[in-house]
């Protein structure tokens, strides 16, 4: 799922466990923030679509839908597209936005997948495993869902940024987590995510099953600057997410 990321509003501080990262609470607030932002809307998606490539007849999860803009731009572009989320607030959203015929899931990533082995040409996980603490469960699943040759494109917040979040600094090689307030329309919700060492992250995908394609650390699209002249330059020259393309080797005997 999208989120922003910005500064945080509060320091990093403890929060109760049973409130955070609760979007059903505030899915209309998101949904309408990230329809049209710098960083979703001109930076995230167009890095996710551009790094999928052509799409058109690939079977498409998307893991961590939300309220499915994604999934609306690969299945513009002739992708079959099934979502899935864990909020039941936002698969609401992207049922009114993809139509009451499409392939809607309420699902957790932490759990088993309600889909058969290699049922899926690729899995598009947008800025959504950052919310979990250990990759390798999820991982595995995503994996089993992919046909031989399938692709798992993800992208997280960057470890840098990550690191930068907590003062005192914490561990570098540890995983750790953080957590702050995000303000929508002045209701203010309680976020957790989670940050890996670089090393720890390319280590779950590959211990997963999984072989590195790409890296990748994308620039926002240049049509924004005229339209967010005050923010595009800062977003165009410090790091933000990561993004990350692996794939399934094409038979048993390449993993």
């Amino acid at each position: 799922m999208e989120r922003l990321p910005d500064v945080p509003e509060s320091p990093a501080r403890p929060a109760e466990p049973a409130r955070v990262n609760d979007y059903d609470s505030f899915a209309e607030a998101y949904s309408a923030e990230n329809e049209n932002n710098l960083v979703n809307a001109y930076y995230a998606r167009p890095a996710m679509v551009a790094l999928a490539g052509d799409v058109s007849g690939r079977r498409i999860l998307d893991a961590g839908c939300g309220s499915g803009p994604l999934s609306a731009a690969l299945r513009d572009r002739g992708a079959v597209v099934t979502g899935l989320d864990a909020s039941a607030g936002m698969l609401a959203l992207a049922r009114r936005r993809l139509g009451d015929d499409a392939a809607l899931h309420l699902a957790d990533l932490r759990d088993p997948l309600p889909f058969a082995d290699g049922v899926f040409d690729d899995v598009v996980a947008s800025l959504v495993l950052h919310y979990l603490e250990d990759w390798g469960p999820t991982l595995a699943e995503l994996r089993r869902v992919l046909r031989p040759g399938g692709r798992l494109i993800a992208s997280v917040d960057h470890p840098f940024v990550a690191y930068t979040v907590q003062d005192p600094r914490p561990d570098y090689f540890a995983t750790t987590s953080y957590t702050f307030d995000w303000t929508f329309n002045g209701q203010s919700v309680p976020m957790r995510f989670w940050r890996k060492p670089l090393h720890a992250m390319t280590d779950a995908f590959t211990t997963a099953g999984f072989r590195l394609s790409a890296l990748s650390e994308p620039q926002p699209d240049p049509a924004a600057r005229e339209l967010f002249p005050d923010a595009f330059d800062d977003l165009a020259t410090r790091t933000c997410f990561l993004f990350f393309v692996v794939e399934v080797p094409p038979s048993a005997t390449g993993r």
